[in-house]
């Protein structure tokens, strides 16, 4: 439960501020909530017992292991307005991006119920002082909010989930996913004399007795507060017996709209939790050269040209390896390996040839963005979420992945080198807070409209032309929201597909003509996906993985929800080490074949699995398809 101030400009910044409890409770806390007769006549079984004693010790491991870590996490949050034909849709957004040092701000005093400001005192607990989890970007970013709170969401209670201070009462049995869970209702035992404390569900996996899903908000209030909002925060499994902190959703709904359309929704991913790690974990660390091979004798002298690409390759391999320990780029992946086989057929059929292979690698924030370092192309996760459209033979999907590929791999054939000052490693020792001030990306203006002309050239290719149809569905229902979501639309360290903030053109506005027009209301027009619609990672590796979703049937407009937030919903799985895990399957979307002949031989692609419903089929591999 997170609160709001009455004034709108409160309404992002209390968002994230969690709270205690004054004098003046809400009705939310009233005596009938807290004395429910139901509840109170059911007992718990001695099996109950015992699974709520283990859940109450294994939280206490989680809030010691998250103390000892510093991941990142990210929030976007879209306000709503109603919408005479989807029901509702994005008014404005933000988005925020920042690591978290959990031990800086866990406190043992976040639930101090010593009633200072009754005595003329201060505030008592975490309302002492407020802090930025976003560190150093959070004076640019103009984003300040009381950090225990944001750490109240993903921790139920960090000192006290105890039964001295929380009442318990059986649900159910269920499911998430794989997971068989005991469902529980938590109360505070004291019911708002508990100041900022859980109220709501708890799911127990009943294994081992870890929480893994709780959704509620904290009991409560604060006297210049008036409304609470409730928030859904999901666990995954990521190393044996620990579950930690991945997702939570926070929504709240209008009660001024005649339409029920809501007043906000926003969700939070946290990932990254081996960029900082405890000392005993890193001590006794090996320095034996493990993987190379010596070829010092068959090793030739480097031309000046092979020592240019030898320089500028030392500089993109260095920000490369910077961003992956920053934790903004995923850990390499058989999904990133398809990515590179379609960039390279994209070479093939436009019979050009490179001195060093194209790599692919997965930007793990929302802002929808691209870039090319050196001859790395980095794509952020959620451009590929969006342009996931799920079709039976696939070919939507990978028209837009084609256009994406196709606007970078156009700066690398035109030569838009990577400023090799980075070539110097002391350029890249900094705080990982400063890395995006210390990093810029993104190409001028003017090379990202002779890549834009490019890409154009190399999409006009016969066993590419068909699929800039989809592309340009894609850029039209992004023309149409375009301006209330600019937070989206911003990229953080690359190109965007907008030319400017005040610009709402493209660079590959040129794709716009070559697809039909599009009409919100013809259902079987899926022009953009949600959010998070494709891809998932593991907040533990950063290593991502493709969704296998169920088919869903659109039955109205409103089903489409374009770019944007969307609950979260986890397929919950226990851990396995990478020796018990299955062979995974390849990613989706399969890279059609390449021509007979290319002057270019280009990257074998992926196998695809069979066609599911909720996953593009692989189109045939024999030869390249016109779609």
């Amino acid at each position: 439960m997170i609160f709001r101030k009455q004034s709108t400009t409160g309404l992002l910044l209390a968002l994230f501020i969690a709270t205690t409890a004054s004098a003046h409770g809400l009705s939310i806390f009233s005596k009938k909530k807290q004395e429910d007769p139901a509840a109170a006549g059911r007992k718990l079984t001695p099996a109950q017992n015992a699974l709520i004693d283990k859940a109450i010790a294994r939280e206490k491991v989680v809030v010691k292991t998250v103390k000892d870590r510093a991941p990142l996490v990210e929030t976007y949050i879209q306000n709503m307005r109603p919408d005479p034909v989807l029901g509702q849709a994005p008014d404005s957004d933000q988005h925020f991006l920042g690591r978290v040092d959990f031990k800086a701000i866990i406190s043992d005093q976040a639930y101090d119920i010593n009633d200072a400001t009754s005595r003329g005192g201060s505030r008592p607990g975490f309302f002492k002082s407020s802090l930025s989890f976003l560190g150093g970007l959070g004076g640019s970013l103009k984003l300040n909010f009381h950090a225990a709170g944001f750490v109240q969401m993903l921790l139920m209670d960090s000192r006290d989930f105890d039964r001295q201070h929380y009442n318990f009462s059986f649900v159910r049995n269920d499911f998430l996913g794989n997971t068989p869970t005991a469902v529980f209702d938590v109360t505070p035992s004291n019911g708002k004399k508990d100041r900022g404390r859980f109220f709501g569900r708890i799911w127990v996996e009943s294994r081992d007795g870890n929480v893994v899903r709780f959704n509620g908000e904290f009991a409560g209030s604060e006297a210049d507060y008036s409304e609470y909002y409730h928030f859904d925060s999901w666990r995954t499994n990521v190393q044996p017996d620990l579950w930690l902190p991945t997702s939570f959703y926070v929504e709240e709904s209008d009660p001024k709209s005649a339409t029920r359309s809501l007043r906000f929704k926003a969700v939070t991913h946290i990932w990254g939790y081996l960029l900082k790690v405890p000392a005993a974990e890193s001590e006794n660390t090996s320095m034996d050269v493990v993987g190379a091979t010596d070829v010092s004798n068959e090793a030739q002298d480097v031309s000046p040209l092979g020592a240019q690409r030898a320089w500028v390759q030392q500089a993109e391999d260095n920000v490369v390896e910077r961003l992956f320990q920053a934790g903004l780029i995923d850990a390499p992946s058989e999904f990133d390996k398809t990515l590179e086989a379609l960039a390279n057929n994209i070479l093939a059929y436009n019979n050009i040839s490179l001195s060093r292979p194209v790599r692919v690698r997965t930007l793990l924030t929302e802002p929808l963005e691209s870039l090319a370092i050196g001859n790395t192309i980095v794509i952020s996760k959620s451009l590929l979420d969006t342009t996931g459209i799920v079709t039976q033979d696939g070919a939507q999907q990978m028209g837009n992945l084609n256009a994406i590929l196709a606007f970078q791999l156009a700066h690398i054939i035109l030569g838009h080198r990577l400023d090799t000052k980075y070539a110097f490693n002391d350029r890249l020792l900094f705080p990982s807070t400063a890395v995006f001030n210390r990093i810029p990306m993104h190409h001028t203006d003017a090379d990202n409209a002779a890549a834009a002309k490019k890409a154009v050239e190399l999409l006009n290719a016969k066993e590419l032309e068909a699929g800039q149809q989809y592309f340009s569905l894609y850029l039209q229902q992004l023309q149409a929201r375009i301006k209330n979501l600019k937070a989206l639309n911003q990229p953080m360290i690359g190109d965007g597909l907008v030319k400017s903030d005040t610009d709402s053109t493209f660079w590959l506005a040129d794709l716009l003509p070559k697809g039909p027009k599009l009409d919100v209301k013809d259902l079987k027009q899926q022009a953009a996906m949600p959010l998070a619609s494709f891809l998932r990672f593991d907040p533990w590796t950063d290593q991502v993985f493709v969704l296998h979703t169920a088919y869903e049937p659109l039955l109205s407009a409103a089903d489409r929800m374009p770019f944007e937030v969307a609950p979260v919903y986890l397929k919950l799985s226990y851990y396995k080490s990478p020796a018990e895990a299955p062979a995974a399957p390849a990613a989706a979307p399969a890279a059609p074949a390449a021509p007979a002949n290319p002057t270019t031989q280009p990257a074998a692609p992926a196998a695809a699995p069979a066609a599911t419903q909720g996953a593009p089929a692989a189109p045939q591999t024999t030869t390249p398809q016109n779609n």
